[in-house]
């Protein structure tokens, strides 16, 4: 099946509608093989961006593996983070409910920075933003402490254009440890550095707001993933300084890379596919309330240049009404949707065929 695509703009909603439907058969030997083949250079217009679309022509070196470099400051550092995480466990019940409420919040923020930031935003490019909604939303990614935007931008679209491959930065083939933080333990394998110095970056070099974080993130982040959360309940409502630093920052952060991280683990194994089942990336409906809309991963995966990440709109996707609402402000425009002819003709070709029942 080729889909190339046709636009159907909506002032209104300021949404693009993606795709139509026509045929396309290709034989290589005795096999028939039917393929959805994207008019990348329609795409690369709207987006500016083509690297996130996956590279069926990569092929792992062969021999033998690298061997693992174990990255020590990492591991000492995320163990201690997550020995502070259990100790603040304990601290909950003692907690005031401000500085629950506040945490809560802390953690809302900062997921939109890598939900409607880092991904949806920078990686795929799926919408546009105004620049007060760049600035927001790069503040909110500082308090995630998850890299960077640019860096984080790249890896992500490294991992799309090759994923469960060698050039993967977090290859799920490689088991869930690896792929959920095992990965930011050990060095990078030398396809995924040598893909990602290949990649078309000039989008996100060309954005001021991406190099100003760049340039000042470290800083950044000690201010507002670590000062901020713990002295707003110490100093408005007199919490206690050590509840002040182990919830709002502490176990809030570590909380929220591991919903992140489950979009890498979990969601590439544990789940149905009813888009495409010849690839890992799953629906997981669990890993979306935790990661506001992110675990519609197979979906993902098939449509990645999708605003919504999912068909379902604001189903279990507090990220998608964000936008909406941003869009509604007049802050954002210009949302990248699949047409459902396309995503019905995709379930029907390649899906598991549980959308039947679902």
């Amino acid at each position: 099946i080729y889909c190339h695509l046709s636009k159907e703009f909506s002032s209104t909603s300021s949404t693009t509608a993606v795709g139509t439907v026509t045929s396309r058969v290709t034989r290589n030997g005795n096999a028939v093989m039917e393929k959805d083949l994207l008019n990348h250079e329609d795409l690369a217009g709207d987006r500016g961006m083509i690297d996130d679309i996956f590279d069926a022509t990569y092929r792992e070196k062969e021999g033998p593996k690298p061997p693992l470099r174990y990255v020590w400051r990492n591991i000492i550092l995320m163990s201690l983070l997550h020995i502070g995480a259990i100790i603040a466990l304990p601290l909950i019940p003692s907690a005031k409910i401000q500085t629950l409420a506040w945490a809560v919040a802390c953690f809302m923020l900062s997921a939109l920075g890598i939900t409607a930031g880092a991904h949806r935003l920078w990686s795929h490019r799926s919408y546009k933003a105004t620049l007060p909604l760049r600035i927001f939303l790069t503040i909110a990614n500082s308090m995630a402490f998850q890299n960077d935007i640019y860096e984080w931008a790249r890896d992500h679209r490294v991992h799309h254009k090759f994923s469960e491959t060698d050039a993967d930065p977090h290859n799920a083939m490689r088991g869930f440890f690896f792929s959920h933080i095992g990965w930011l333990l050990v060095r990078k394998h030398p396809d995924v550095i040598e893909k990602g110095q290949k990649l078309d970056l000039s989008d996100l070099k060309a954005d001021k707001v991406v190099m100003f974080q760049r340039r000042y993130y470290k800083p950044s982040v000690v201010l507002l993933c670590f000062t901020l959360p713990a002295v707003v309940p110490w100093y408005f409502w007199d919490e206690s300084i050590i509840i002040s630093f182990f919830i709002p920052a502490i176990l809030r952060y570590a909380v929220g890379l591991n919903t992140t991280w489950l979009v890498n683990s979990a969601a590439h194994m544990f789940g149905n596919r009813p888009y495409d089942q010849n690839i890992n990336p799953r629906e997981n409906p669990l890993v979306s309330v935790g990661t506001l809309g992110e675990g519609f991963h197979n979906y993902h995966h098939t449509f990645p240049y999708d605003y919504s990440t999912s068909e379902f709109g604001w189903h279990i996707n507090i990220t998608t009404a964000f936008i909406d609402l941003m869009c509604l402000l007049g802050l954002a425009s210009d949302r990248k949707r699949v047409s459902k002819e396309v995503i019905l003709a995709r379930k029907m070709r390649t899906g598991d065929g549980s959308h039947k029942s679902g």
